[in-house]
């Protein structure tokens, strides 16, 4: 059968990205970042998953106002990575996982949760930045990626509550696959930031640290902030971390936490980052 054996949270700022792709992860400024998941990039290595589920947002690539799914489910062969206006990542394509990513879409859908069942799109950095950060600049990347994009573009997103329930009935729709797969499962966005506006730039740390000791010990305490405390404390686009909470609810809830990393700054933001392991350790 297969097991959902850890999680990942990461930011995926796209900064990120394009200090990658043009050579400047040396760099000063950059090298504090991706210092960050060097041992990150190691423990990926060695536990070798067969398939990745990747909760992120689109950024008006893959949906744009015409069209909003509050979770959209990509069941495809593979994902083109998108020009989001400067040409499209030098990334390898991303392949999927079409039978699972099927059998997860039947699971939950029958579980009351309704997913919008996407059977093609283009992925932009708010998914390829988590794989660059996690798998550096391969020819191929390791491992089949099923992408689950999340509306926290246009208001009404869902609330962190609902967020924590379809990570467990994502665990549910794993478990009970009937072919021996190590999956794990990555939640992205975040941390504080506002791009906007005359809170611009805001960052507040003490937030997202906060955040972060709960996210490990006390997920359940998470799923109750509400969107306007989202707003007031993280800034406009901080209610990207509703999406941690998916990959939060599809662990134990005593996951163990092996890896924890938060720096300020990159680009505009913070950057956070933290790994939790399912039971036997």
């Amino acid at each position: 059968m297969a097991k959902l054996i850890a999680g990942v949270m990461t930011s995926h700022v796209p900064a990120i990205g394009a200090a990658l792709d043009n050579g400047k992860s040396g760099e000063p400024y950059w090298q504090k970042v991706f210092s960050g998941y060097e041992e990150s990039k190691n423990w990926l290595a060695e536990i070798k998953p067969d398939v990745v589920i990747l909760v992120y947002n689109d950024h008006a690539t893959a949906f744009s106002l015409e069209i909003i799914p509050t979770f959209a489910l990509g069941c495809a062969d593979e994902y083109i990575p998108a020009d989001e206006g400067w040409g499209a990542r030098p990334v390898p394509v991303v392949k999927g996982d079409p039978d699972l990513a099927g059998h997860i879409a039947q699971s939950v859908i029958l579980d009351e949760f309704d997913l919008t069942i996407v059977n093609k799109m283009e992925v932009d950095h708010g998914l390829t930045v988590p794989l660059s950060l996690m798998c550096g600049q391969p020819k191929e990347w390791p491992f089949k990626v099923i992408p689950l994009c999340v509306n926290v573009i246009q208001y009404p997103p869902p609330t962190g509550n609902r967020c924590y329930n379809l990570g467990k009935a994502i665990r549910k729709a794993v478990e009970s696959y009937d072919k021996d797969l190590r999956v794990v499962i990555f939640g992205t966005g975040g941390m504080s930031h506002q791009l906007q506006g005359p809170r611009a730039g805001f960052i507040n740390s003490e937030f997202d640290n906060r955040f972060l000791d709960k996210l490990s010990t006390d997920p359940v305490a998470l799923t109750k902030i509400p969107h306007l405390e989202y707003i007031r404390e993280a800034g406009s686009e901080g209610i990207e971390m509703v999406m941690w909470l998916i990959a939060r609810g599809a662990l134990d809830e005593d996951a163990k936490e092996i890896r924890r990393f938060y720096h300020v700054p990159a680009s505009n933001t913070a950057v956070g980052h933290m790994i939790l392991e399912n039971a036997p350790y």
